[in-house]
Protein backbone atom coordinates (compact mmCIF):
# COMPACT_ATOMS: atom_id res chain seq x y z
CA UNK A 1 0.00 0.00 0.00
CA UNK A 2 1.47 3.33 -1.07
CA UNK A 3 1.42 6.16 1.43
CA UNK A 4 0.14 9.05 -0.64
CA UNK A 5 0.63 11.84 1.90
CA UNK A 6 3.74 10.61 3.70
CA UNK A 7 7.13 12.27 3.51
CA UNK A 8 9.97 10.21 4.96
CA UNK A 9 12.22 12.41 7.06
CA UNK A 10 15.66 10.92 7.49
CA UNK A 11 19.31 11.84 8.06
CA UNK A 12 22.45 10.55 9.67
CA UNK A 13 23.26 10.46 13.35
CA UNK A 14 24.09 14.03 14.41
CA UNK A 15 22.60 15.60 11.28
CA UNK A 16 19.85 17.38 13.26
CA UNK A 17 16.87 15.39 12.04
CA UNK A 18 15.09 15.52 15.43
CA UNK A 19 15.33 19.32 15.47
CA UNK A 20 13.80 19.44 11.98
CA UNK A 21 11.03 17.05 13.10
CA UNK A 22 10.26 19.42 16.02
CA UNK A 23 10.10 22.37 13.64
CA UNK A 24 7.63 20.54 11.40
CA UNK A 25 5.48 19.85 14.48
CA UNK A 26 5.62 23.55 15.38
CA UNK A 27 4.41 24.38 11.88
CA UNK A 28 1.39 22.16 12.50
CA UNK A 29 2.39 18.98 10.65
CA UNK A 30 1.87 15.53 12.10
CA UNK A 31 5.13 13.69 12.71
CA UNK A 32 5.34 9.97 13.44
CA UNK A 33 8.43 9.54 15.64
CA UNK A 34 9.94 6.10 15.06
CA UNK A 35 12.49 6.65 17.84
CA UNK A 36 9.65 6.86 20.37
CA UNK A 37 8.06 3.77 18.84
CA UNK A 38 11.43 1.96 18.96
CA UNK A 39 11.82 2.77 22.71
CA UNK A 40 8.39 1.35 23.38
CA UNK A 41 9.08 -1.81 21.38
CA UNK A 42 12.47 -2.19 23.05
CA UNK A 43 10.69 -2.28 26.43
CA UNK A 44 8.02 -4.67 25.18
CA UNK A 45 10.75 -7.05 23.98
CA UNK A 46 12.95 -6.79 27.05
CA UNK A 47 12.83 -10.51 27.78
CA UNK A 48 13.77 -11.53 24.24
CA UNK A 49 16.58 -8.94 24.14
CA UNK A 50 17.87 -10.09 27.53
CA UNK A 51 17.91 -13.66 26.21
CA UNK A 52 20.12 -12.54 23.32
CA UNK A 53 22.48 -10.23 25.21
CA UNK A 54 22.28 -11.51 28.82
CA UNK A 55 21.70 -9.46 31.96
CA UNK A 56 24.79 -7.32 31.39
CA UNK A 57 22.62 -4.90 29.37
CA UNK A 58 20.36 -4.10 32.34
CA UNK A 59 20.60 -1.13 34.68
CA UNK A 60 20.25 -1.29 38.47
CA UNK A 61 16.44 -1.25 38.14
CA UNK A 62 16.42 -4.32 35.91
CA UNK A 63 15.52 -2.30 32.79
CA UNK A 64 17.44 -2.21 29.53
CA UNK A 65 20.29 0.27 29.72
CA UNK A 66 20.34 1.74 26.20
CA UNK A 67 23.92 2.98 26.61
CA UNK A 68 25.18 -0.50 27.50
CA UNK A 69 23.19 -2.03 24.67
CA UNK A 70 24.48 0.66 22.30
CA UNK A 71 28.10 -0.10 23.19
CA UNK A 72 27.54 -3.77 22.26
CA UNK A 73 25.63 -3.29 19.02
CA UNK A 74 27.87 -0.53 17.68
CA UNK A 75 30.98 -2.67 18.07
CA UNK A 76 29.47 -5.96 16.86
CA UNK A 77 27.69 -6.13 13.53
CA UNK A 78 26.19 -9.59 14.22
CA UNK A 79 24.70 -8.38 17.51
CA UNK A 80 23.26 -5.33 15.77
CA UNK A 81 21.70 -7.51 13.07
CA UNK A 82 20.09 -9.77 15.71
CA UNK A 83 18.53 -6.79 17.45
CA UNK A 84 17.37 -5.16 14.20
CA UNK A 85 15.80 -8.40 12.94
CA UNK A 86 13.81 -8.58 16.18
CA UNK A 87 12.73 -4.94 16.39
CA UNK A 88 12.41 -3.53 12.86
CA UNK A 89 9.41 -5.58 11.67
CA UNK A 90 7.51 -4.56 14.83
CA UNK A 91 8.51 -0.91 14.42
CA UNK A 92 7.39 -0.95 10.78
CA UNK A 93 4.03 -2.47 11.73
CA UNK A 94 3.37 0.31 14.27
CA UNK A 95 4.58 3.11 11.98
CA UNK A 96 2.29 1.88 9.19
CA UNK A 97 -0.64 1.70 11.61
CA UNK A 98 -0.18 5.41 12.48
CA UNK A 99 0.45 6.26 8.82
CA UNK A 100 -2.78 4.60 7.71
CA UNK A 101 -4.70 6.69 10.25
CA UNK A 102 -3.01 9.88 9.02
CA UNK A 103 -3.70 9.02 5.37
CA UNK A 104 -7.43 9.40 6.10
CA UNK A 105 -6.91 13.15 6.76
CA UNK A 106 -5.62 13.72 3.18
CA UNK A 107 -2.91 16.05 4.48
CA UNK A 108 0.87 15.82 4.20
CA UNK A 109 2.63 14.37 7.25
CA UNK A 110 6.12 13.17 8.15
CA UNK A 111 7.49 9.77 9.07
CA UNK A 112 10.61 10.49 11.10
CA UNK A 113 12.70 7.39 10.25
CA UNK A 114 16.42 7.69 11.11
CA UNK A 115 17.27 4.37 9.44
CA UNK A 116 15.00 4.81 6.41
CA UNK A 117 17.60 3.66 3.86
CA UNK A 118 19.13 1.05 6.18
CA UNK A 119 15.79 -0.79 6.55
CA UNK A 120 15.06 -0.90 2.83
CA UNK A 121 13.96 2.63 1.93
CA UNK A 122 10.93 2.83 -0.34
CA UNK A 123 10.63 -0.96 -0.47
CA UNK A 124 9.84 -0.96 3.24
CA UNK A 125 7.94 2.32 3.43
CA UNK A 126 6.13 3.26 0.22
CA UNK A 127 6.34 7.01 0.69
CA UNK A 128 5.74 9.76 -1.79
CA UNK A 129 8.87 11.75 -0.99
CA UNK A 130 12.15 11.34 0.90
CA UNK A 131 13.59 14.37 2.71
CA UNK A 132 17.13 14.22 4.06
CA UNK A 133 18.54 16.43 6.80
CA UNK A 134 22.15 16.86 5.78
CA UNK A 135 25.36 17.60 7.66
CA UNK A 136 28.79 16.45 6.41
CA UNK A 137 30.81 13.83 8.29
CA UNK A 138 33.04 16.17 10.31
CA UNK A 139 30.03 18.10 11.63
CA UNK A 140 28.28 14.80 12.45
CA UNK A 141 31.31 13.60 14.43
CA UNK A 142 31.55 16.83 16.45
CA UNK A 143 27.83 16.87 17.24
CA UNK A 144 27.70 13.20 18.29
CA UNK A 145 30.79 13.63 20.51
CA UNK A 146 29.28 16.71 22.18
CA UNK A 147 25.77 15.32 22.54
CA UNK A 148 26.58 11.80 23.76
CA UNK A 149 29.93 12.49 25.49
CA UNK A 150 31.70 10.03 23.23
CA UNK A 151 35.27 9.84 22.01
CA UNK A 152 35.91 10.58 18.32
CA UNK A 153 36.41 6.86 17.71
CA UNK A 154 33.09 5.92 19.39
CA UNK A 155 31.23 8.65 17.50
CA UNK A 156 32.72 7.47 14.21
CA UNK A 157 31.71 3.87 14.98
CA UNK A 158 28.09 4.94 15.38
CA UNK A 159 28.12 7.04 12.23
CA UNK A 160 29.74 4.25 10.23
CA UNK A 161 27.06 1.82 11.39
CA UNK A 162 24.75 3.78 9.07
CA UNK A 163 24.83 4.26 5.31
CA UNK A 164 27.11 7.14 4.34
CA UNK A 165 25.20 10.45 4.38
CA UNK A 166 26.58 11.44 0.95
CA UNK A 167 25.05 8.26 -0.46
CA UNK A 168 21.73 9.00 1.29
CA UNK A 169 21.81 12.49 -0.23
CA UNK A 170 21.91 11.04 -3.74
CA UNK A 171 18.87 8.87 -3.04
CA UNK A 172 16.72 11.62 -1.49
CA UNK A 173 14.16 13.76 -3.29
CA UNK A 174 14.96 16.87 -1.29
CA UNK A 175 17.62 18.01 1.17
CA UNK A 176 17.59 20.33 4.17
CA UNK A 177 21.07 21.66 4.87
CA UNK A 178 21.97 21.76 8.55
CA UNK A 179 25.54 22.99 8.54
CA UNK A 180 24.93 26.36 10.21
CA UNK A 181 22.94 27.56 13.22
CA UNK A 182 19.31 27.06 14.28
CA UNK A 183 18.15 30.25 12.55
CA UNK A 184 19.59 29.06 9.24
CA UNK A 185 18.01 25.64 9.79
CA UNK A 186 14.61 27.22 10.40
CA UNK A 187 14.97 29.14 7.12
CA UNK A 188 15.83 25.85 5.34
CA UNK A 189 12.69 24.24 6.78
CA UNK A 190 10.55 27.21 5.74
CA UNK A 191 12.01 27.09 2.22
CA UNK A 192 11.23 23.39 1.98
CA UNK A 193 7.62 23.94 3.10
CA UNK A 194 7.34 26.73 0.56
CA UNK A 195 8.53 24.33 -2.17
CA UNK A 196 5.83 21.89 -1.08
CA UNK A 197 2.97 24.35 -1.45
Amino acid sequence: MGLKYAIALTGGIGSGKSTVASLFSLYGYSVVDTDKIAHQILEENQEAIQNIFSKKILNEYGKIDRKKLGKIIFSDQKARKLLEDLLHPQIREKVLKYAKELETHHKLYFLDIPLFFEVGGRKTYEVNKVLLVYAPLEIQITRVMDRDFLSREEALKRIQAQIDIEHKKLQSDDVIDNTKDLKALQKEVENFLHRLS
